[in-house]
């Protein structure tokens, strides 16, 4: 009865021990263990070594080529002197270590079914790696996502395969591109597919054994929601039961996509996941009368069971393809009546930025990410429902011109960052808007399950004549709804933020360049050509008493596309082709990263370090 009693407890001591030096080493400037850098995934260092007073010293430190092509999305990570970098489709893993990193430590190249390549969506991305930190039984994980619908766990010091499991099902048209997400001892796993009509759900494991723990679908019957009894009790006028059905006609939730593809947030004090479920299929809105729930939704679910505490749907009965899976960054604030609150805060696809007291998904403001957003007038924050413009909806027998947003949304997969000291988030940010004429099809198991021809083309600020004037990049204030600068770039700011104590922040470009800018004015400071265009964000850390940044290089995502697959109708790739037709006269295709510090200090200042030495 003794050995009964005690093993759950110690079960939990371990996983709570593991938990514990996950958040330590998160908050440690020697490492980077987790995409978003922390649990509030907010991209932000306290590091000041490098700063704006002589950034313009940055310089190339090493560098490291995957010898993949497609696009390498997302960051690094950085674990007790290693370097661990992830690719594109095949979706190898390399372990750098830091003194000397011409040498890879250890290196995994999955045998993957190549049918996964076609039923990917937008290019053969993936958007990085977790990391656990072992228990004393089981070692440290590197764990990851094939394209093919596999999750594995690899022993982190020699890249052995500790376990791997199938999450999805490429049969059907569902991939995986996500990062995986540790919490606890359990680790996260999103899903892909909703252009095939993929039905979307999110998935723990136990992340020592890869055994599945819970598994809550966003449409169907509540029981397959694992929607807890209490589920919207603060919010009762976002919906609370029976609408992941209701809402949809007939069986058609059952290929209602919904797909999580996108970044996480954890909150310890309130043990809760925050993340957005995507579009709903097909893309075209006639075909699927109601609301759709429970896509589209900023859900909070606990950590331990999967049920979800609150569902905020933004965007009841998409029109446009706005999945809203974008970046959940956590921050503690007063609001504007002075009460100190628990925020997330998320640009969606839709043209809205959000925030939420995420204790109970009270809506506590909802602005344009642009003025020039015309989709919607404004977004009601006591129903919490946009007010639509009809002149914009995409009805059958219509073309619908100058929609603004485009589907790829004034914000997409981009992994933004938020100063604490500044209150300040700083979005990269497309400004792309199009035309829309749908159409009516069948669906079919594994074949692509849209609805709709786009053509897109740069927003109003841009330069529609030639193609450019497609993103910008903005410093915003989640209080006042202001923004404090905004700066127009050539291209969409595809990949994401990172800010830094430095006052600055950092940035890869779709031509090619990291770029550094001045926290407080955005007055850009440094830029350093890239072998390839950049569509993951950046990353630092320190090394012997040396800050480092390191950015991923590798042209392609959705933006890609036509450079990636030489594709020439404007059209293609879900009307990406058409926007960024002048992407290749910038960059071209190539996968690696690159790692700079001042004046180029590291680890081959000794020209002797890695040197071959005779016995």
């Amino acid at each position: 009865m003794a050995v009964v009693a005690f093993a759950p407890i110690a079960a939990s001591s371990i996983a709570a021990a593991a938990d514990d030096k996950l958040v330590t080493l998160s908050k440690s400037d020697e490492n980077w263990v987790m995409p978003g850098k922390n649990y509030d995934s907010n991209n932000y260092s306290e590091l000041k070594q490098v700063n704006k007073s002589n950034v313009k010293q940055l310089r190339p430190a090493w560098t490291f080529s995957t010898g993949l092509l497609n696009g390498h999305e997302g960051a690094p990570l950085v674990v007790d002197g290693k370097m661990y970098i992830h690719t594109s489709f095949p979706n190898y893993t390399f372990a750098l270590g830091l003194d000397d990193p011409g040498k890879i430590l250890w290196q995994d190249k999955p045998k993957q079914n190549p049918a996964a390549r076609a039923v990917a969506c937008c290019d053969l991305v993936n958007r990085g790696l977790a990391y656990w930190p072992g228990d004393g039984k089981v070692p440290g994980l590197i764990l990851k996502t094939q394209l093919d619908g596999h999750v594995a766990a690899l022993n982190a010091e020699t890249g052995e395969t500790v376990w791997k499991i199938e999450n999805s099902d490429i049969k059907v048209g569902s991939t995986l591109t996500i990062a995986p997400y540790v919490v606890k001892d359990k680790v996260i796993i999103g899903s892909s597919g909703a252009e095939l009509g993929v039905r979307g759900y999110l998935t723990a494991y136990d992340v020592k054994t890869g055994a599945q723990v819970w598994r809550a679908y966003a449409t169907g019957p509540d029981k397959d929601l694992l929607l807890a009894s209490d589920f919207n009790i603060k919010n009762p006028h976002y919906g609370q039961k029976d609408l992941g059905t209701a809402t949809w006609e007939g069986d058609a939730w059952k290929i209602g996509g919904g797909t999580n593809w996108g970044w996480y947030a954890y909150d310890p004090g309130t043990n809760l996941i925050y993340f957005g479920t995507g579009n709903p299929a097909p893309w075209n809105e006639t075909m699927r009368p109601g609301d759709n729930k429970w896509t589209m939704t900023i859900f909070g679910r606990d950590a331990d069971t999967g049920e979800a505490k609150f569902g905020y749907q933004k965007t009841p009965h998409d029109e446009w393809d706005y999945a809203g899976v974008n970046v959940m960054m956590l921050s503690e604030q007063k609001d504007k009546d002075g009460k100190m609150r628990k925020l997330l805060t998320h640009p969606d696809r839709n043209g809205i930025v959000y925030t939420l007291d995420r204790t109970d998904g009270s809506l506590v403001s909802a602005n344009k990410i642009d003025d020039t957003v015309n989709v919607f007038k404004s977004v009601d924050l006591k129903t919490g429902t946009p007010v639509r413009d009809p002149e914009y909806g995409t009805r059958m027998d219509h073309l619908a011109k100058d929609i603004c947003p485009s589907a790829m949304g004034y914000h997409n997969q981009g992994h933004d960052s938020y100063d604490p000291k500044r209150e300040a988030f700083f979005m990269g940010i497309n400004h792309i808007c199009m035309d829309w004429e749908p159409f009516m099809l069948p669906y079919r198991a594994g074949q692509f399950f849209v609805g709709a021809t786009l053509n897109m083309y740069p927003g109003p600020k841009g330069d529609r004549q030639n193609y450019e004037g497609l993103g910008q990049i903005k410093s915003y204030n989640a209080i006042t709804g202001k923004f404090n600068w905004e700066k127009m770039e050539r291209f969409a700011v595809w990949g994401g933020t990172t800010a830094t104590a430095g006052d600055l922040v950092l940035y890869g470009t779709l031509d090619g360049y990291i770029k550094a800018r001045d926290s407080d004015n955005g007055d850009l400071l440094w830029k350093f050509k890239l072998p390839s265009g950049a569509i993951g964000y950046p990353m630092t850390y320190t090394h012997k008493g040396t800050q480092y940044v390191a950015i991923n290089y590798g042209v392609g995502g959705w933006p890609g596309v036509g450079l990636v697959f030489d594709l020439q109708d404007p059209t293609a790739g879900l009307g990406a082709v058409g926007a960024f037709k002048k992407l290749a006269n910038y960059t071209q295709m190539g996968g690696g990263v690159v790692v700079f510090s001042l004046d180029g200090k590291g680890p081959y200042d000794d020209p002797n370090v890695g040197e071959f030495v005779s016995k």
